[in-house]
């Protein structure tokens, strides 16, 4: 029985039909093992393939960037299980859509045949609407191929991820283009117009996105030259490809983890280039402030107290700058304080201090810290006792200010690096007299 999607989808048709058809569908393969790239999942210890030659193939999630092959293996698992192969798209495909999906999958169920349905941007299903893969996976209707280019755990159910394994896709490495390019030439039976350089320099513009090297070998073939193009040349010809980057995705939340390590790890350069990858991405530069800032808060804090302000010097810079100008200052805010001593210790005693003010929320300060401004508060003690420190010996009277219940804690503890080695000694130096006058 043919179902709603056998002629929606039209793949089958566009491969056959007479039309003319993009490089990148004449080259899509025809068995797994003609499948450049992902040799951790398809190669001989592979675990898509220990799954195949076992018999026990599961729902799965392939998770990876574009144009690394997700579904075209999608695909040939189908024709390699003998499943019948249904493709959706979730931007395209609603509620009512799914239910003809899973009766016809029940029909052929019943009839004996099993049905792999691949879900293209299965992330972007609401909640319902992945919970409704549920029933139809757990008794066999359908065996559930989802892709995507976002992180599963953020973006997909529980229940969905405990019923399916899901299977990461690498981008594809530069040999791995090099040999499908090689591929290409081959199907179009001529080498491209470029020198050596030019086409190291278009494998770069791909970005490891096999659909993406197909697309630019398509345009590149099709130019007449009466000599090779330089690296030069085909710049000038062709726009770059814009890097991967999703401002509100998973890969803006690795690059700031990149940035932030980076400087936390005192190295300028990588430092340096994450910040560079973000900023071509398309990231808002005042985030950048704002992170880096955090930086030097946290990561350096007091062992050099100039961090904090040299970054709100620079992030005021580029409010009175404007791009391009005013990011250069934001890189030598970067770069000052990869190189600055780094020291979490007041950031550690702030988490101590408010873990213990949780546990302690109920007790008064100490009454002869406490003001007496009425005689009722002098007559229940208030003030009574308390030692203006100006008039001790040393400026420091060593009295208690933590309250009664509470023995005395110490929360903060600087390191021997930038100027908390010279509070360190200050604190040293308190610590032992707060003992000599409690003496």
């Amino acid at each position: 029985m043919a179902d709603l999607f056998d002629t929606a989808g039209g793949a089958e048709e566009a491969r056959t039909g007479k039309g003319p058809r993009p490089l990148a569908d004449r080259l899509r393969p025809r068995r797994l093992s003609e499948v450049i790239g992902q040799g951790h999942l398809l190669g001989p210890e592979g675990s898509l393939r220990v799954m195949l030659e076992g018999g026990s193939l599961p729902s799965l999630i392939l998770w990876g960037p574009p144009g690394v092959g997700k579904t075209t293996i999608a695909r040939l698992l189908a024709e390699e299980t003998d499943l019948h192969f249904v493709q959706i798209s979730a931007i395209f495909t609603g509620v009512p859509d799914l239910r003809k999906v899973f009766e016809a999958a029940r029909l052929r169920h019943a009839n004996g045949q099993g049905t792999l349905l691949f879900v293209d941007e299965i992330h972007r299903f609401n909640k319902a609407q992945q919970d409704g893969f549920l029933p139809h996976m757990e008794d066999g209707t359908i065996l559930l191929v989802g892709a995507t280019t976002e992180n599963p755990s953020f973006e997909l159910n529980a229940a969905l991820l405990s019923r399916a394994q899901v299977l990461v896709l690498e981008r594809l490495s530069e040999d791995e283009l090099a040999a499908l390019m090689a591929r290409a030439e081959a199907e179009i039976g001529r080498a491209l117009p470029l020198t050596e350089e030019a086409r190291h320099a278009l494998l770069g513009m791909a970005d490891g996105d096999g659909r993406a090297l197909l697309n630019l070998v398509e345009q590149v073939a099709a130019w007449q030259t009466p000599a090779p193009l330089d690296a030069g040349a085909l710049a000038h010809r062709l726009q770059r490809r814009a890097a991967q980057y999703d401002k509100s995705g998973e890969a803006h939340y690795n690059l700031i983890s990149a940035l932030h390590k980076s400087v936390r790890g005192s190295d300028p350069d990588a430092a340096l280039y994450w910040f560079a990858r973000m900023l071509e991405g398309g990231e808002d530069p005042r985030y950048l402030a704002r992170r880096i800032t955090r930086m030097a808060v946290e990561d350096i804090g007091l062992a050099d107290p100039a961090a904090q302000r040299h970054c709100l010097d620079a992030w005021e810079a580029y409010e009175r700058l404007g791009s391009p100008e005013g990011e250069l200052a934001l890189a030598e805010a970067v770069l000052y304080l990869a190189l600055a001593p780094k020291s979490n210790a007041s950031y550690v005693a702030y988490k101590a201090a408010r873990a213990s003010a949780r546990s302690t929320g109920s007790l008064p300060p100490p009454k002869h810290i406490l003001n007496a401004p009425t005689r009722m508060m002098k007559e229940q003690g208030y003030g009574a006792g308390y030692e203006y420190d100006h008039d001790a010996e040393d400026g420091f009277s060593g009295q208690s200010y933590f309250p009664d219940p509470m023995s005395r804690a110490q929360f903060y503890e600087p390191v021997e690096r930038g100027f908390e080695r010279d509070l360190k000694k200050r604190l040293e130096w308190f610590e032992g007299l707060r003992k000599k006058r409690q003496r």
